[in-house]
């Protein structure tokens, strides 16, 4: 018996550690592409040897879950039950937060290699979009939503798998450019405003989504159309956010003329 607990909580430990669907993480690295400034643009191309942050969009999901990548497990979310950001006790093993501060620090550093700031490139193009999935902001006692009971119409599945990508797949059916190009829309000024903050900031803003999302899906609750129609609109809010502070990041660090400090963030 004590053996199926074991796998039951380390089956629970790893779902929790995936964000966004697949999709969701391109589109975030896609927009946050698109909002690149020349000199960041080519410093992210020289890094990734070519490649697009959207080839590496999802690569850290698989990655943490090797041996030689094991350490990040815990990277992927902030577990937040207390009614401020840092009052609760931190992971010893590291968070969502503290990884993205790791990574810029990396990114930022004159004495990094080549190889450590494209692992740290990896890793922060894929964190800052769990960072904005509300149940990766979600509370250690239900490991952010994966103990609560749902039904997805008539599946039987749990709260932190429907914001995965349940909700967002079945709110629009686009590919990842085709969502990019929908919702990524906004003036100059209200972009501005969206992209605004530090991590602190934008981690409780998601974890004050988190705390709507746990009023409104209490446990057993059937998830139908009306639920999808009054979600989808957030989700869409979320990875738009991702992508154009995931850019805010990158031009802060690679591009000379950008009014950003990166160890602002």
């Amino acid at each position: 018996m004590k053996k199926y607990a074991l796998i039951f909580i380390v089956l629970l430990s790893a779902a929790q550690a995936f964000g966004w669907s697949q999709k969701g993480h391109d589109v975030v690295a896609h927009i946050a592409e698109t909002h690149l400034s020349k000199a960041a643009a080519d410093s992210v191309a020289r890094i990734l040897n070519g490649k697009s942050p959207v080839y590496w969009a999802n690569w850290l999901d698989n990655a943490s879950h090797t041996s030689k990548y094991a350490y990040t497990k815990t990277w992927h979310y902030k577990n937040i039950d207390a009614a401020t950001l840092n009052k609760g006790k931190a992971n010893d093993k590291g968070d969502a937060v503290s990884a993205i501060r790791e990574q810029i620090s990396i990114l930022s550093s004159p004495a990094s290699t080549k190889e450590q700031k494209e692992l740290a490139l990896k890793i922060l193009i894929h964190i800052v979009g769990d960072l904005h999935q509300p149940m990766h902001m979600g509370h250690l006692k239900d490991l952010g939503g994966n103990k609560i009971a749902v039904k997805f119409f008539d599946r039987k599945t749990n709260l932190h798998s429907i914001w995965d990508g349940s909700i967002m797949n079945s709110g629009h059916s686009w590919s990842y450019t085709e969502w990019a190009d929908q919702i990524d829309r906004l003036s100059d000024e209200v972009e501005a405003k969206e992209s605004a903050g530090n991590v602190d900031d934008w981690a409780l803003q998601t974890y004050d989504i988190a705390k709507r999302v746990y009023n409104y899906f209490p446990k057993g609750t059937k998830v139908s159309y009306n639920h999808v129609a009054t979600w989808t609109p957030v989700i869409e809010q979320q990875l738009l956010r991702g992508g154009l502070r995931l850019a805010r990041i990158l031009n802060a660090i690679y591009d000379p003329e950008s009014s950003d400090d990166p160890s602002g963030f």
